[in-house]
């Protein structure tokens, strides 16, 4: 498969016969400008939505009259299995800012997982929910998500083979929230990429955890 990251918490997903996902897009500009990432203009055959905010959820922009999912039950499209994970958006059990759903795609073979905007660590039961993880994407900016700590501690927990960190500071992006770098400090295997999009697959897939941190399409 393809993974691009537009930047955000906004991934192209492309499996290898050619069934494209893309995860919580963005509005381009939104928050008054705070959000620079260029538009979207990819198509896709599935959108998925974490939750209901301009910076996850537009969804009208992508080509491709996709099918949007924002529920939370189990089902195939396009040969694609999704499992979506009721969460929370703080660690106040939604109090502060809502609901959030996790989705865990199996694409090729890999059981993909993308935590949208988690505010908390997940309980037992969510993580059984989880299940073994091969490539995680993450929130690792805080604030609004979890933070660093937070982060690190989830992928102790669920022991990816590939994390891929996202919704964090970078230059075009003007939210109060901390840099990639906080995340990786004291990470052992991390690998920065000067790529917006990568391939995978079974075969190339790390063996023990590794971060990779894609460049934002620019």
């Amino acid at each position: 498969m393809k993974i691009k990251w537009f930047g955000h918490s906004a991934f192209l997903i492309t499996a290898n016969d050619g069934t494209g996902i893309i995860t919580d897009p963005y509005k381009s500009g939104s928050f008054s400008g705070a959000l620079g990432y260029k538009p979207i203009q990819d198509s896709a055959d599935i959108v998925t939505i974490s939750h209901e905010h301009d910076d996850h959820n537009y969804a009208i922009q992508i080509g491709g009259k996709p099918q949007v999912v924002r529920n939370i039950k189990t089902q195939t499209i396009k040969n694609i299995k999704i499992e979506g994970i009721s969460t929370c958006h703080d660690a106040s059990r939604g109090r502060e800012r809502g609901l959030n759903t996790v989705y865990v795609m199996t694409v090729d073979g890999l059981r993909l997982c993308h935590l949208g905007d988690i505010g908390h660590i997940p309980n037992a039961e969510e993580i059984k929910q989880l299940g073994q993880i091969d490539i995680l994407f993450i929130p690792v900016g805080g604030v609004f998500t979890i933070d660093a700590k937070a982060a690190t501690k989830i992928v102790e927990t669920l022991k990816p083979k590939l994390v891929m960190p996202m919704h964090f500071k970078t230059p075009v992006l003007g939210f109060p929230i901390a840099p990639v770098d906080d995340f990786l400090q004291g990470k052992t295997i991390v690998k920065r990429l000067e790529l917006s999009e990568v391939e995978i697959d079974q075969s190339t897939l790390p063996k023990q955890t590794e971060i990779w941190v894609l460049k934002y399409s620019e």
